[in-house]
């Protein structure tokens, strides 16, 4: 098997939400190895944020536009003729599906549609890569890992919109992709799940670490909601890694790895949020105490919206397939977005700061 410089340099690939979070991680990392990248997506959805700060749309075709519009999705890809698509673009908010459920599930949903049936009708795609969410298995708050093949569900529209687009794939992959017909259509579409996601340039509301940053930034005190909520969290770079892999094994080995692949941290790693809380202040260092916060949003009529209290993945079948583990421990993950923070904060150079924490990402052993 190629190392991922080997296979992507020189790769056409196209990344939707390139301009948000881990869509920049993504972008950078492909622009590293060499890729052809071209993005699609709306503009970044916060100030500041990790796209315009690394200068994302000097490195990549970007292509601002809506997931939404089928038309001017169609057109890039067909402008584009990418050989790998990994969809990343989403509403990803469990909070802001509450106060928007219909945009959530136009997003999350009919945007999954329109990629796909653009990919119908556009030749040369090798592998597409749908990245979803852990949230969407159906959670009954269990102790032991989510398999793939286990039952989707989604309490919140976020949630449930995310296992609509992970059967809206298995619908297309079946009718259209089918592995069985692979050498009829050429296309090996896969789904990959993954936790909780941190790492330096995330600026999104009501997301436990950036939440955090922004109080430590400004010397405030941090607010938490659900102080002993376990989730699986992870370095950035861990699924983005998944991801490029996946895709790298759909194009050289198409339909046998067609299916759903689940990309989470060590069992370790899945802690409480005041764990995560505290660890992030002892790393900063001066920072003041947190408190949970005893306000009722007005919306949820006199309770906080829910939010799942227990969820991890059992990430066996990447392990024993893909050859694919977690290298970084979520201390370790914690320190590097901390260094990137402070880096943002002396008003140093993020980008290379990302590029170093890439490098050393792929240069390490698992288990650090």
């Amino acid at each position: 098997m190629k190392t991922l410089s080997g296979f992507y340099r020189g790769k056409r690939v196209l990344v939707t939400g390139h301009t948000g979070f881990k869509g920049a991680w993504l972008s950078l990392w492909l622009h590293m190895l060499g890729a052809r990248v071209t993005g699609y997506a709306l503009a970044p959805p916060t100030d500041p944020n990790l796209s315009d700060l690394c200068g994302i749309d000097k490195l990549v075709t970007s292509v601002i536009a809506d997931i939404r519009d089928p038309a001017s999705l169609a057109r890039a890809l067909q402008s584009a003729t990418p050989e790998i698509i990994i969809h990343m673009a989403a509403q990803p908010l469990v909070r802001e599906s509450y106060k928007n459920p219909v945009e959530t599930y136009a997003i999350n949903v009919m945007g999954t549609v329109n990629l796909l049936d653009a990919v119908r009708a556009c030749k040369g795609v090798k592998a597409v890569v749908n990245v979803t969410t852990d949230k969407c298995y159906e959670n009954r708050e269990r102790l032991t890992g989510y398999r793939e093949n286990e039952s989707l569900g989604g309490y919140d529209p976020y949630s449930s919109s995310k296992a609509c687009s992970e059967i809206v794939t298995a619908a297309y992959r079946t009718s259209f992709f089918n592995p069985e017909e692979f050498d009829c259509h050429g296309v090996a579409l896969a789904t990959a799940r993954a936790g909780n996601v941190i790492g330096g340039g995330d600026w999104a509301i009501d997301r436990l670490v950036p939440d955090c940053f922004r109080a430590l930034l400004k010397g405030e005190k941090i607010v938490i909601r659900n102080p002993l909520a376990v989730r699986p969290w992870q370095h950035v770079l861990e699924p983005l890694s998944g991801y490029l892999r996946l895709a790298q094994k759909l194009v050289e080995q198409g339909p046998r790895f067609a299916s759903a692949w689940n990309f989470g941290p060590n069992d370790d790693d899945a802690r409480p949020v005041q764990w995560i809380v505290d660890k992030l202040c002892a790393l900063w260092g001066n920072a003041p105490a947190f408190a949970v916060d005893q306000n009722e949003p007005r919306e949820t009529r006199g309770k906080h919206p829910h939010e799942a209290h227990y969820l991890k993945l059992d990430c066996s079948k990447a392990r024993t397939e893909l050859g694919w583990q977690p290298k970084w421990n979520l201390e370790k993950a914690l320190r590097e977005t901390v260094e990137w923070t402070k880096a943002y904060q002396a008003n140093k150079d993020v980008r290379a700061v990302c590029l170093r924490q890439i490098k050393e990402y792929s240069e390490e052993k698992t288990g650090s």
